[in-house]
């Protein structure tokens, strides 16, 4: 059996990390997002057998998005979690000068990926593309609302994290809770990574 080694905790000290390394976040954590990508797995799986019945009218109905703004708005999700990493490794040093800081970049970003999804409702919504213009405008709308609800949720996470990584962070299980944070915002650009591609790339 390996031996424990050990790392600095979020006070400076050292604690005992187990063999295999450190799992971000609480249990409970990765057990809702299982769940959250198995959902969104399946609406990714319907939205490719529906295309496979009408390539045509996807594709059409494709080129009424702008690549330019879903390109946008996955670099800004990028950068927001590359933020939110280095806030979290910043809290769990107990680094409470940078880590609010830089949480709070990570949800300037998260700001302005809503934002820019409203002005492209907007806009289709002004061209008369509703849900049901097209089967792809049913996927479309579906999957970046329920994703949009994810990164406001997720927005509400990064500003209470903020501040409370404005304080040194004694206990582990509030570190857990920040990595566990963390994890979820991770997942929101992930599936916003895979809905972009699907929804403006795939032709």
């Amino acid at each position: 059996m390996e031996p424990a080694t050990l790392s600095p905790d979020n006070t400076g000290s050292l604690r005992p990390e187990p063999p295999g390394g450190h799992i971000p976040g609480e249990a409970g954590v990765w057990i809702l997002l299982f769940g959250e990508m198995t959902f969104f797995a399946l609406l990714f799986g319907s939205f490719l057998l529906y295309r496979t019945s009408d390539i045509a009218g996807f594709t059409a109905s494709q080129a009424h998005l702008s690549k330019a703004v879903g390109l946008t708005n996955t670099l800004l999700l990028l950068t927001s979690s590359l933020f939110v990493a280095k806030a979290v490794g910043a809290a769990s040093r107990g680094d409470t000068g940078s880590a609010p800081r830089l949480f709070r970049f990570g949800l300037a970003c998260a700001i302005g990926f809503i934002a820019l999804k409203g002005f492209e409702y907007y806009e289709l919504l002004e061209r008369g593309i509703v849900v049901n213009s097209h089967v792809f405008f049913s996927f479309y709308f579906g999957l970046t609302v329920l994703h949009l609800g994810h990164v406001v949720i997720g927005s509400v996470l990064l500003g209470a994290m903020s501040v409370a990584t404005g304080k040194l962070l004694t206990k582990p299980s509030h570190i857990a809770l920040i990595e566990s944070g963390g994890c979820f915002w991770h997942m929101v650009d992930l599936l916003w990574i895979i809905i972009f591609a699907l929804l403006y790339l795939v032709e």
